[in-house]
């Protein structure tokens, strides 16, 4: 193999310091002048000599519970984080391979880069032309996107981050390739049995942005169906960031890792040092990976887990989940302001939402077919609902009505509108997910449509101010006419988020005409009483009422014939947060768990609350980790 593969000073770093410390000086300048950078195109399958160690293999090693004083904290060991997240679990999620099934109808032979991001390791041996899961190897499917494709993927400038266009070190030292991370152990306790490199791109968004940014083959079009001299931007997560204020550097600046792998002050290596107290000087990170696709990692449980094939024990699935939870309490807020008092009779008008996305990309972000954000917006009277709208109710559906306000984004297939076919899409119908704060304008990253206008600096504004108006009501009869001040109107707002919408379910099964994919999803789906929309984040407020009817007028509780504000509308407001005028309190706080049944109250869900080691020890050893049995009992649970 090509010592071009290497990066350059990177990779030389164990020689080089060997060198430092047996040759004359004049030696080792000639060593550094050899290890200059050079380029390298990405790894293509069959060039790696050394392929990659499998995850079961780090396991052994990286699996290991919290030392004092943080046996209360979140896991850290990476193993402990990764194996339940939608990371490991790429090559296994049933949604994909559905989606694949179609692409590659669309366009036969075009799918490999999916299984280059999905399953890192198919595509390096020679199976990127999977299009079915039975098409791999049972380790391709266990590793998904796996320890050593990040922990050896090194940095190439000349090639941009995106489609998973990975460059993978396969200089060995030693015998075996040096895994690459953030640490250096001179100097301190605990070196690993392996060869390493302290490598800072590692760490760095832009090594997320190799998977998280993706184009797909046809050239984009504008709304009059002129090429725009691009390809289509499918997916720009990474670009979203890299033009927003968190990649610039200053107190602001927040990496993909500072978000998404929280840092731990204390983090032991490996399980020899947690055994023995040991800690890396400079920390490490927590590997939770979480995103918001909770429902998936519960359906993967149900089929992998211990009530499954047992391949992954649900506790790996559980600590994904709570880690997800406690994640997406960050990812929004909603501010609610109203009316100091409403009459029933004239209707409710002033309403004013306010949702803004403090991630650092647009929300939501990523893979956009059959995903979409709205607000649910439910005004009560004790039980009785007066006022809705986009109300949820499980097994039934998203209300559509005129006030519906959504975050998504549209694309088809321009010549014919066909939507959801991945491949073929070439033209925006709508971008109206919100912009990450202080995002620059550019054709990859701008919303389509004319709900966003630019802010006075330059930037696209990172929230959305929505206006609500609701007609009269005559058919609400007071409770309690006794009492005279007693009435209050109940305004709960939420904002949902549902991966798997049901149209898009339903298109991966009546579109498919190469295998079961599809038909195995919609089962696996409606098996479970249907996809479950996420809790981002609520608003309540509460607003004395009067004017009650005589109850002999209209019972509807629907929304005026306002203008439709799902797709237009401007939003660039002043940004301020939005202080109540309502004689009682408002309150907004980040949603936690599943979307609940809306017909029976604004509550939602369950919990709180927008990436080595080269022992060839195969299985875990009886005893090796005396401690996980017990974890696994104190923390599993299944959850309704």
């Amino acid at each position: 193999m090509s010592t071009s593969r290497t990066t350059g000073s990177h990779v030389a770093h164990r020689a080089l310091d060997r060198a430092r410390r047996s040759l004359p000086a004049i030696a080792v300048a000639v060593l550094v002048g050899a290890a200059a950078p050079a380029h390298a195109d990405p790894t293509q399958p069959g060039e790696l000599t050394h392929p990659l160690v499998t995850a079961a293999t780090c396991q052994n090693c990286h699996s290991f519970g919290n030392i004092a004083p943080h046996e209360a904290d979140p896991l850290y060991a990476p193993f402990f984080g990764w194996q339940g997240t939608m990371m490991a679990n790429a090559a296994r999620d049933p949604v994909f391979w559905a989606g694949v099934a179609i692409a590659s109808q669309d366009l036969p032979g075009a799918t490999s880069e999916c299984i280059r991001c999905h399953s890192p390791r198919a595509f390096l041996e020679g199976r990127g032309d999977a299009t079915a899961i039975e098409d791999l190897l049972p380790e391709d499917i266990a590793g998904g996107v796996e320890c050593e494709l990040c922990h050896r993927t090194t940095e190439d400038l000349a090639t941009p981050p995106g489609n998973a266009q990975y460059q993978v070190d396969d200089v060995a030292i030693d015998g075996a390739v040096p895994r690459h991370g953030p640490w250096t152990y001179e100097g301190n306790v605990g070196n690993p049995p392996h060869e390493w490199v302290q490598d800072p791109y590692t760490g760095s968004a832009r090594l997320c942005g190799t998977c998280h940014d993706v184009t797909t083959p046809r050239q984009r079009v504008d709304d009059a169906g002129v090429g725009m001299g691009v390809d289509f931007n499918e997916q720009r997560t990474y670009s979203e960031w890299l033009g927003s204020a968190f990649s610039q550097p200053g107190d602001d600046f927040r990496s993909c890792q500072d978000c998404h792998m929280p840092a731990v002050d204390e983090m032991p290596g490996c399980f020899d040092n947690a055994n023995a107290g040991l800690t890396h000087a400079t920390g490490g990170r927590r590997h939770d990976l979480v995103g918001a696709n909770r429902f998936m990692i519960e359906l993967l449980r149900g089929i992998y887990g211990d009530s499954g094939s047992g391949e992954v024990s649900d506790f790996f699935y559980d600590n994904a989940i709570d880690m997800l939870d406690a994640f997406i309490a960050s990812a929004a807020t909603l501010d609610a302001t109203g009316p100091r008092s409403v009459d029933l009779g004239t209707g409710l008008a002033g309403l004013e939402i306010t949702v803004t996305n403090e991630t650092g990309h647009k929300l939501p972000s990523g893979y956009s077919e059959g995903r979409v954000m709205w607000l649910e917006v439910i005004a009560r009277y004790g039980e009785q609902v007066v006022w809705s709208s986009g109300t949820w109710t499980q097994g039934t559906g998203m209300e559509t009505d005129a006030q519906l306000r959504t975050y998504r984004a549209i694309a088809e297939d321009f010549d014919d509108g066909a939507t959801f076919h991945l491949l073929r899409n070439n033209h925006w119908v709508e971008d109206t997910r919100i912009p990450p704060r202080g995002l620059m304008p550019s054709i990859e990253t701008d919303p389509v449509g004319d709900r966003y206008t630019l802010q006075g600096d330059g930037t696209w504004p990172n929230f959305d101010v929505v206006d609500y108006a609701f007609d009269g009501r005559d058919d609400i009869v007071d409770a309690t006419p006794e009492v005279t001040d007693d009435d209050v109107l109940q305004v709960d707002v939420r904002l949902l988020y549902l991966i798997n919408t049901p149209e898009y379910v339903q298109f991966l099964d009546d579109e498919n005409s190469t295998n079961a994919a599809g038909a195995n999803v919609r089962s696996l789906i409606e098996d479970a009483g249907g996809a479950v929309p996420l809790q981002l984040a609520t608003a309540q407020l509460s607003i004395p009422i009067t004017g009650f009817g005589d109850g002999g007028g209209s019972s509807s509780g629907g929304s005026t014939s306002a203008a439709d504000t799902s797709g237009g509308g401007s939003s660039a407001g002043s940004g301020a947060s939005a202080t109540t005028e309502a004689s009682a309190s408002a309150s907004a706080s980040a949603g936690t768990g599943t979307g609940a049944d809306s017909s029976s109250g604004a509550g939602a869900g369950e919990g709180g609350g927008g990436e080595g080691c080269s022992c060839d020890l195969g299985a875990t050893p009886t005893g090796a980790l005396p401690w996980l049995a017990a974890i696994v009992v104190l923390r599993r649970r299944r959850r309704a």
